[in-house]
Formats: structure tokens, sequence, C-alpha cells
């Protein structure tokens, strides 16, 4: 099958996976001394145009890479290296232009923009933001070209210099805008998000300069119409970009829902209503976003690996791949749900410590939904096997269907008094269900792939309940010592070793696999010394 269709997306998903959770930290860590800078109201505007950002750039930030990394990895498993560089560049221009698009609807409309959602002191924070709406497109495409490449190192080191940079520039700037005001005050910190994707695409291109030479020429004379590739690379790129964008797509329910069902059905007042959501929005969901930063790296790092195997029709490796897909989001999810689970509150408590009164509430919402962490992580993985084997419609099918089914369910349960937002994060967790047993359906249906539960689901789930023993007990005993803060800390890090063991002593993870991991060969040579393998 060639080099590239046998390399592993362990490690891939790895890398992705380590960056993801590097860049989600150092976001969580920017908002706490933005916050205190720029006060309530600088937030309120520098999160309004934020948003605004993020929704813009899903394409660019989900789909567009996922489509060039399968439309790359495809043309190498052939062997077309011309073809597959015509992808990148083709793809450069097209994205190109639309990040031109969307900088000029942002930056002639800004002001339309924020008075329709009734926060005009947004503008300026949009504005200043409007710059990387032109940049990060053109990120997308060289991580999307490497990721093709199964090369998943250049997007990582891009996105930590980006988000290191974004974070140091935003707190730079809000400091330096403050005296001016908050409206001023949220621009600065807005405006890091700017100056980030210039020194991530920076790296980008200097690690594509540095690997121009592998380019090999080829002997195949065939060649695709540009409208070809341009028209291939937007049908893959729009499905796939709903159907990973799972979490957006699931707050999107709770923003159109949750206010309104507080106040007009379980009859709360604005100001109860208000701290309600943003215990759910601004305290556990933000949590939640680390463990789904890990699911999407894994799906993202999946497709070029399963698509190469599929597009060359070698099943082996393309059972071998979808196996290890569905096992790895076990062996990361059941931990993350049944530690979160445990330490609920003690998270909240670590991470907001200013936030007591809101604590219970939020921690209840998180509670809830860390048991949808792992079913999340199927979907994504799931999302990214069926987006690999050509079945892309389905991803979005397993989606509308979560969708659809969290929105009833928070209609319904929203607008009870004793849920409250409870009944938000209850109906996100059945649409996390939902949309992970239509997906691992797809893929079964579609590839009639047969799944060892006892490898696959049982020694993660067992594993994980012995960790949980263990982390309860360690927070029981030393919580009233050590105080929430230390105690947090030393449960995740005792509860992590003690699943990454009993795993290992169940061969639940064989040392053959932990090789193929970054750094793979030098753990199992400690963990063989330890005499753990």
């Amino acid at each position: 099958m060639g080099n590239m269709g046998k390399k592993s997306f362990l490690k891939g998903a790895a890398i992705l996976g380590i960056a993801g959770l590097l860049t989600q930290v150092l976001g969580a860590v920017f908002r706490i001394p933005i916050a205190n800078i720029i006060g309530t109201d600088g937030m309120a505007y520098y999160s309004a145009a934020y948003t605004i950002y993020v929704f813009l750039l899903v394409f660019s930030t989900n789909g567009a890479p996922a489509a060039i990394s399968k439309m790359t990895s495809e043309r190498l498993a052939f062997g077309k290296y011309k073809e597959a560089h015509r992808v990148f560049k083709l793809s450069f221009i097209f994205m190109a232009v639309f990040g031109a698009v969307l900088f000029c609807i942002v930056f002639f409309g800004g002001r339309f923009i924020v008075e329709a959602m009734s926060n005009p002191g947004a503008y300026y924070a949009l504005l200043s933001i409007a710059p990387a709406l032109l940049l990060v497109p053109l990120m997308s495409v060289y991580r999307g070209y490497f990721q093709g490449m199964q090369e998943m190192m250049p997007t990582a080191v891009s996105q930590i210099a980006e988000q290191g940079v974004r974070v140091a520039a935003g707190i730079a700037l809000a400091i330096a805008l403050m005296p001016r005001g908050a409206e001023l005050a949220a621009a600065g910190a807005a405006g890091g998000g700017s100056i980030g994707p210039i020194i991530g695409i920076i790296v980008l291109v200097i690690i594509y300069a540095a690997n121009r030479k592998r380019i090999a020429a080829d002997t195949h004379t065939e060649k695709e119409s540009a409208a070809s590739i341009i028209k291939t690379l937007a049908m893959i790129a729009i499905p796939i970009t709903i159907g990973v964008s799972i979490q957006p797509i699931m707050n999107l329910g709770d923003t159109i829902f949750v206010m309104e069902r507080l106040q007009n059905a379980a009859g709360f007042i604005t100001k109860a209503a208000e701290d309600m959501f943003g215990a759910l929005t601004g305290f556990a969901i933000p949590v939640i976003n680390v463990p789904m930063a890990m699911a999407l790296s894994m799906a993202l790092a999946i497709v070029p690996a399963v698509s190469a195997a599929n597009s060359i029709g070698d099943r082996v490796e393309l059972e071998s791949n979808i196996k290890l897909g569905f096992r790895t989001a076990m062996i990361i999810g059941v931990p993350c749900s049944f530690g979160l689970m445990c330490l609920a509150e003690p998270v909240i408590r670590l991470l907001f410590p200013m936030q007591t009164e809101s604590a219970p509430t939020a921690a209840n919402c998180l509670f809830i939904l860390s048991c949808g962490i792992v079913f999340l992580c199927i979907a994504q993985t799931m999302a990214g096997i069926l987006q690999g084997i050509g079945k892309v419609s389905l991803a979005v099918y397993g989606i509308l269907a979560g969708f659809a089914v969290k929105c009833v369910f928070t209609y319904i349960l929203a607008g009870i008094d004793e849920l409250n937002v409870s009944g938000a994060a209850i109906a996100t967790l059945t649409g996390y269900i939902v949309i992970a047993l239509v997906n691992f359906a797809a893929v079964k249906r579609s590839t009639n792939i047969k799944i060892d539960i006892r490898l696959s689901v049982v020694k993660p789930v067992v594993s994980g309940l012995i960790m949980s023993i263990f982390v309860l007990a360690v927070y029981r005993l030393c919580v009233g010592v050590l105080g929430n803060s230390i105690t947090t800390i030393l449960a995740v890090a005792v509860g992590a070793c003690v699943y990454g063991i009993v795993l290992i002593k169940i061969k639940g993870i064989t040392a053959d696999e932990i090789e193929k991991l970054p750094k793979g060969r030098l753990l199992t040579s400690l963990l063989r010394k330890v005499k753990l393998i």
C-alpha cells in the first residue's frame, strides 16, 4: 500500500491531541487575566466578537483541513504527487478568496452585525479580529496538506505558536488600551487573535519550504480540471464542517432555547436566568472543550489514514484503522468521563475559585455533560471514519438527528423549574448519545466491521471504574489536609497513573501500540524497567 498508508494514525492523533490540549489550556489561561483586566463589560464585548469569529471560521478550522487532507492522501496513495500538490495550490486560491469575502463582510458590515446583536460596544473588538479571517483559511490549507501526508507535527507546532502569541499579544494590548475604556481594551484582547495567525502561518510556510523537495515527480499524466478539484473540495468540506462541529452546533441549541425557557416557562427572573446560563456556558462547557479537542484531533487524524486505505482497496489496513480508532476513542473517553464525574465540583472550584456562588450549578451541569464525553469521542471518531470512506453525508445525518433530539429535550427540560439548566445539560448528553449511536451504526453498516467488545469496551470501562475508586479515595482522604486545589490535581495525577497501569496489566493496550505513540519506544523501555509490560 506504500509508506503513506502504512503509517498508523495513532501517532498523528496523539500529536494533534497534545497540541489541542495545550491550545485549550492556553485559551483557558488567557480568559482568567483578560476578565480581570477588562472587567465584565469588556468581556461582554470580547465574547460577542469572538463568538462571531469562531462561527465564521468553523469551515476553515474544521471542514477545509479535513477535506484537503482526504483529497491529498487519496492521491498520494496512488503515487500522484503532482496532483496532490495541485490540490494544495488550488485550495490555497479558493481559501484566499473565501477569507477575503469573510473579511469584507465583517470589516464593512461590522456595525450592522453588532447592532443586530444589541451589543454595539463590540464593534471595535470585531474590527480588530477581522484580519484573522484573511489568515486562518490559508493556515487551514497548509494544515490539511500536511495532514494528508500524515504529518501532524506542522499543524501541532503552528497551533501552539499561534495560540501562544495570541494570548501574549491579547493580554499586552488589553493592558495598554484599558486606560482608554473597556471597548478599546476588548479590541486589544481580540486583536491578539489577528496577531497569532501571522506567527502560525510563518511557521507553516517555513516547514512547507523545507519539505518542497519531497514533492517528487511521478509518471501519471492524467490531470484533473481545476474546477473539478475545487468542486470536490467544497462538496467534501461543507458536510465535514457540519459532521465534526458537534460541540458548536450543540451550543447553538442552548443559545436559542435556554434563556427563553428559563424565563418564560420555568419562571426565573432575568438575572437568575443569566447566572444559571453563565454557569452552564461559561464554566461547565469550557471544561468539556478540553476532551472535545482531543476527540476532534483524533477524528482529523483518522481521516487521511482511512481514506488512503479505502481509496486503494486495502481492506486489512482499513479494518485495522477503524478498530483502532474506536478503541482509542474509548481509551481516551472513558477516563475523561469517569474522572470528571468523580471530580465535577472540585474541578470547577479549582478552575474558577472566585465563582463560589455559581459552583454548585456549574458542577451539576459538568457532572451530566461528563457522562457524555465518551459518546462525544465515539461520535467524532466515527464521523472521521465516515469522511475517510467517502460517506460524508452519513455523518451529517448523525449530527442532525442529535441536534433535533437536543433541541426538543432542551425545550422541554429547561422549562422545568427543578431542572432548569441541568435540563439543558441532560439534553446535550442525550444528543451526544444519539450522534454516537447513529454514526457507529453507519460505520458498521458501511464497512461490515466487527468490533471486539471485550477489548474495546469492557477493558477501558473496567480500568475506568478502578481508577474512579482511587480518585475518590485520594480526594476524600486528602482534601481536609491539602485543600481543594492541590488535592484535585493530586487525584487527577493518581487517577491517570492507575488507569494507565490497569489498562496495560489487563492488556487493554499493547506494547506495540504504545511504541506507535510519540516517544513510544522510550515509554515502552521505561515501562519494561518497572515491569509493567
